[in-house]
C-alpha cells in the first residue's frame, strides 16, 4: 500500500481547535490520508507516555508514522560537544520511535561545505557507522535510520552520499526529497528521465526492496544558485517540482512508497493533492 501524509500539521490543524498530535491520527484519517511525520525538528521533546499514545491512536487509524529527527545533527563535526549532542539527538529519536511504532527516523547528514567534501563526508560515515553500532547495543533494531537528501550545496545529502551512507547496514534506508533534489539541481526535476534516473540509482546501489518502499518528500521549493531557498505549497504554482512524472513512475513501477509533504502550513492538503494525481493516473489506467 501507498501512503500520503503531512511532515507535522498543517495550520488548519489548529484552526480546526486541535492543538494535541493525539488527535492528528483521527484527524488524517477523515482527510483519507494514512501517514504522519512526527516532526521533532528542535529537539525530542516527546515523553515515553506521549509516544506511546501517540502509536496506539495511530495504529488505531492506520496511519502509519514516521520521525523528523532535530536539525541540529551533524555528523561530519569534529567539535567533542557537538559529536556528543548528534549522537544523543539521533539515539533519542530512535528510542522515540521504536514506542509510537514508527518505521523510520528521517534525519540531515549535517554541513559539507568547502574544498575538503569528500574528507568531511568520510569522517560522517564513520561516526554514523558508531551511532549505528551503539543503537545495535541498545536493542533499537527494527527502525530505519533515513538520511536524507539536501537542498543546499553547503550541506552533505547529495543523492550519491545518502546512497553511500545506507551501504553501512541494512537499518538504514533513503530519504529523498525531490524538492531538495529539484533545488539543488537548478530546477532539474521538469519530466520523467530527471525522477527515472533517481529512482534506477537506489535500486540499483540498495535493491528493490529498498526502492519499493522508498521514504520520500516532496513539496513545491523555490531557490537560488545556493540551492533551497524556501519551501511553498501547490497554490504557488510557479514552484516545481510536479508530481505528476513520479506518480506516473511509482504506477509504473509498482512501488508502494511512503510520500509525506512538507508545504509550508498546507502539508496534509498538499498531501492530498498528491494523492489524488496518483489516483488519478491509477484510475486512468483501467
Amino acid at each position: 500500500m501507498i501512503h500520503f501524509g503531512p511532515a507535522g500539521a498543517s495550520a488548519s490543524f489548529y484552526a480546526q481547535g486541535h492543538k494535541s498530535s493525539l488527535e492528528m491520527p483521527g484527524w488524517l484519517e477523515k482527510m483519507g490520508l494514512n501517514a504522519f511525520e512526527y516532526q521533532c525538528s528542535r529537539g525530542v521533546n516527546i515523553s515515553d507516555e506521549m509516544a506511546i499514545k501517540l502509536g496506539r491512536s495511530a495504529a488505531d487509524k492506520s496511519i502509519q508514522l514516521s520521525v523528523h529527527a532535530p536539525y541540529y545533527i551533524n555528523l561530519s563535526t569534529q567539535d567533542p560537544e557537538m559529536r556528543l549532542k548528534t549522537r544523543g539527538h539521533l539515539l533519542k529519536s530512535l528510542k522515540a520511535a521504536r514506542l509510537m511504532g514508527a518505521k523510520t527516523v528521517v534525519f540531515h547528514p549535517g554541513a559539507g561545505k568547502g574544498e575538503n567534501r569528500r574528507e568531511l563526508f568520510l569522517s560522517a560515515k564513520a561516526f554514523l557507522k558508531e551511532i549505528l553500532d551503539e543503537a545495535r547495543e541498545e536493542g533499537l533494531a527494527g527502525v530505519y535510520l533515513a538520511p536524507e537528501t539536501g537542498g543546499k550545496k553547503n550541506q552533505l545529502g547529495s543523492l550519491g552520499e545518502v546512497l553511500e551512507l545506507c551501504e553501512l547496514g541494512s537499518e538504514l534506508a533513503p530519504a529523498v526529497d525531490f524538492g531538495h533534489l529539484h533545488a539543488i539541481s537548478g530546477g532539474g526535476f521538469t519530466g520523467k528521465p530527471a525522477f527515472a534516473a533517481v529512482l534506477d540509482l537506489v535500486e540499483q546501489s540498495l535493491g528493490r526492496e529498498y526502492l519499493q518502499n522508498l521514504h520520500i518528500h516532496f513539496s513545491p521549493v523555490e531557490f537560488t544558485g545556493a540551492g533551497e531557498k524556501k519551501h511553498w505549497t501547490t497554490l504557488e504554482t510557479r514552484f516545481g517540482p510536479d508530481f505528476t512524472p513520479l506518480a506516473e513512475l511509482i504506477i509504473e513501477k509498482g512501488l508502494t512508497p511512503t510520500v509525506i509533504c512538507e508545504s509550508a502550513g498546507r502539508q496534509a492538503e498538499d498531501a492530498m493533492i498528491y494523492r489524488d494525481i496518483y489516483l488519478g493516473i491509477m484510475g486512468r489506467g483501467k
